[in-house]
This record gives structure tokens, C-alpha cells and sequence, in this order.
């Protein structure tokens, strides 16, 4: 997401604040299971077709999703090694994303829609498991982290809410749609 669209999202109601790490936990749980749980009657066979309002794939869609949170986890091991993290990755810059997008389309979208489900999954349990590792001041407060220091000047909360939390629970009307034009029409010569 850009440091733009973070901004927007700030002004706006829809960042949520959490009242403890346990909530911000539970609410990314609880989201990634219901985004996942929208995959369940997508066949195989239509994981690369477009919608005709040329929106994400579902492979696309998991495939972004797998990409930042697995940025997260990158940016943290990065910085606790004492290297220099280039945010959004290297080579890329807030203001272009596209290409970046399709980095991850390319890197994930080679797998299964089951495989890709599992690895979000898995990368969620990791990014769970550091988020269980941070204090409520890292947190929770800003300038925590050199990564996350960018004119949005976000706490770590934040960061996870954008890119997971937010994300999840958007995207299940993205996909709800993607199945009601692609795949209940009357119709079905695509899939």
C-alpha cells in the first residue's frame, strides 16, 4: 500500500485501533480464516481467469496477499540483522507499485490455489509469532523500527493491519464478486 493510501486511511475510520496485541492477533486470524474460506469453491482450473472489470485473479489475489506479509517478515529479519531494509523492496518505490505487484505474481503465482492458501497460512502463523515476540510499546508506539519509519510515521500495529487485517477483509468482496461474474454465471465456458 502507498504511504499515500496510508495516509487517506488514516484521516479516514478505516485503520482500526487495537486495545492490546491479543486483539490485533485474534483480528488477524479471525480475518485471514474468513478471507481463505472464500477460496473453497474456486476450481482449480479458473485460478488465473479475469473478471470483465479486469480485476486481481484469485491467484493474484493470494499471491499480493503472500507478497506483504511476507514483506513484513523480510523487513524485520532485515533490520534485526543489522541490515539496511529498503521499504517498499529493493528497486521499488511507494509512488509505483505495479511492478512490485507483479514481482509477486510472478514469485508465488507459479503455485497451486492450495498451496498458495497454505503458504499464506504459514507466513501468517510466522508473522503471528513475532507479533507475540514484540512488547506492547513496540507495538504500539512509533519509531520502533528504521522500516517503519516513512512520512507515515506509523506504529508496527499499523503496519500489520494495512497489510494483513485490512487486505482480508477488503478482499473478500473482490473475490465474492470475481465468483458471481466468473464463475455463477449461467454461462461457464471460461472456467
Amino acid at each position: 500500500m502507498s504511504e499515500a493510501s496510508f495516509a487517506k486511511a488514516e484521516k479516514g475510520t478505516s485503520v482500526r485501533n487495537y486495545p492490546n496485541k491479543q486483539a490485533l492477533l485474534d483480528a488477524v486470524q479471525t480475518a485471514l480464516d474468513k478471507y481463505l474460506a472464500e477460496f473453497a469453491d474456486i476450481p482449480e482450473r479458473a485460478r488465473n481467469i479475469r473478471a470483465a472489470d479486469g480485476g486481481k485473479t484469485p491467484s493474484e489475489h493470494l499471491s499480493y496477499q503472500l507478497g506483504w506479509v511476507s514483506s513484513l517478515l523480510d523487513w524485520e529479519r532485515r533490520e534485526q540483522a543489522g541490515e539496511k531494509v529498503h521499504t517498499p523492496a529493493e528497486g521499488f518505490k511507494w509512488n509505483n507499485l505495479g511492478g512490485l505487484y507483479q514481482r509477486f505474481y510472478q514469485v508465488y503465482g507459479v503455485y497451486t490455489l492450495a498451496e498458495q492458501q497454505a503458504m499464506l497460512r504459514g507466513k501468517t502463523a510466522e508473522l503471528c509469532v513475532w507479533i507475540e515476540g514484540l512488547s506492547e510499546d513496540e507495538l504500539f508506539l512509533i519509531g520502533q523500527r528504521k522500516w517503519a519509519e516513512t512520512a507515515a510515521q506509523w506504529p508496527l500495529w499499523k503496519w500489520i493491519h494495512i497489510n494483513t487485517v485490512a487486505p482480508f477483509t477488503n478482499f473478500r468482496t473482490k473475490i465474492r464478486k470475481w465468483k458471481r461474474e466468473v464463475m455463477y454465471m449461467p454461462i461457464k465456458s471460461k472456467i
